[in-house]
């Protein structure tokens, strides 16, 4: 066995034994607390609605833990035995191995391959889980027009991407990753600016705010913070779910305001603005910035790490594959890098929890704290999101800080 083998089975096993170790311990806590509502809650959500949230996300946690059983299996089938080889190969007789096209399909193929294992996942998300509990609103027509588009817009913008991305790890000789960075950081930035405008329509309908007092609570919050938003729109997210949410989206002159329609018609006008102020927190803080330069930071040092390995037989013969390329080593470090950056989640965890905690903070200082309290105790309720996870799990993996703890510190903020 080489090295790097081993170096690649013991990074797998340990992540996939982490993640379903912090599932069990997941499904384990909120279990042994589902009885009752935590004391900061009672009289703010009831115990049907506790439970609720509590059944809910031990079935996505379950759902998620045999997912990773058949990540795994894929992965595994794809390197140690031989599919992506076979698939190579296969691929070969219709195009020139030293072609970019032979490339492009090859990726292609394994990108498909993925998607079709991962089809019956989503499937059961949407049509077992979401509609057990009363979130889903789409059928199965809708579900397969959006896959549709989905894969029409993957393929107009990632197709051309990748022509582009393997003719500069072809050309550009040893700094060929620099380059290719600097292409990814460029799509990254253009993709902000002509997806609220143009690509999010493919999905959604976009009509103005008409309540004029919410609007008028909303333009005063916008002043008052500096911010300047090209619109304010509500967004037909009833479409889909009744899940409510409300975000800004955008860079420069494309900067919109969005609130999901099911957000409007459950929280009070007070509740939305205190909502908005937390998203404008976000902006003004440039959390946005700061994440995106973190992405691109660790893009670049994980292409410098492409590019070194790359170079060397050994590291796609460890991998169960004999036919070196460039689209074969781009296609095994994006299979074997979830195994080795998954020990990292802790970090992005930690640091988007942070700027949640701002973002609060901000939402404080510039709406009441008591309705950032209302209208998060009903965000929660009515996303069935649980007020007692697993610490450990959600300090390895929560975004967002949980319940207790977020609305604790508006409290503390009030006072």
């Amino acid at each position: 066995m080489h090295w790097f083998t081993a170096v690649f089975l013991i990074a797998l096993g340990v992540a996939t034994a982490a993640r379903l170790w912090l599932a069990r311990r997941q499904v384990a806590h909120i279990a042994a607390h589902r009885a009752a509502v935590p004391s900061e809650f009672v009289g703010r959500i009831t115990l049907e609605a506790h439970q609720k949230a509590a059944d809910y996300t031990v079935a996505k946690t379950r759902l998620g833990a045999f997912e990773t059983f058949v990540e795994v299996a894929l992965l595994l089938a794809l390197t140690f035995g031989g599919l992506l080889q076979a698939v190579s190969a296969a691929v070969s007789t219709a195009f020139r191995p030293e072609s970019y096209t032979y490339g492009v399909a090859l990726i292609v193929c394994v990108v498909v391959l993925s998607s079709l294992v991962d089809l019956p996942f989503s499937l059961y998300r949407v049509f077992g889980i979401e509609s057990r509990f009363g979130f889903n609103r789409m059928d199965l027509r809708l579900f397969f027009t959006d896959l549709a588009k989905q894969v029409a817009l993957g393929a107009a913008i990632g197709i051309p991407l990748l022509y582009l991305v393997l003719w500069l790890m072809d050309r550009m000789d040893q700094a060929w990753w620099i380059y290719v960075w600097l292409t990814l950081v460029a799509y990254s930035l253009i993709a902000q600016i002509i997806y609220p405008t143009v690509l999010a329509r493919w999905f959604n309908k976009f009509s103005p705010l008409e309540d004029e007092t919410l609007k008028s609570r909303i333009e005063t919050l916008v002043s008052k913070c500096g911010f300047r938003a090209k619109g304010l729109f509500v967004m037909d997210g009833s479409k889909r779910s009744s899940h409510g949410n409300a975000y800004f989206t955008g860079f420069g002159a494309t900067k919109r305001i969005i609130l999901f329609d099911t957000l409007v018609s459950r929280l009070r006008p007070p509740e939305v603005e205190a909502v908005l102020a937390h998203e404008l927190g976000h902006f003004s803080l440039h959390h946005v910035w700061k994440r995106l330069f973190v992405a691109f930071a660790v893009s670049l040092a994980m292409l410098w790490i492409l590019s070194q390995l790359a170079r060397h037989t050994w590291f796609y013969e460890a991998l169960g594959v004999h036919t070196q390329s460039t689209a074969a080593a781009l296609l095994l470090f994006s299979l074997i890098a979830p195994a080795f950056m998954f020990f990292l989640h802790p970090l992005s965890s930690v640091y988007s929890r942070r700027h949640e905690y701002e973002a609060d903070a901000f939402a404080a200082r510039h709406a009441d704290a008591s309705d950032m309290i209302h209208a998060l105790v009903k965000l929660y309720q009515d996303n069935a999101a649980t007020l007692t996870p697993d610490p450990l799990h959600s300090a390895f993996y929560d975004s967002h800080p949980p319940a207790v703890l977020r609305i604790a510190r508006l409290q503390a903020q009030q006072r």
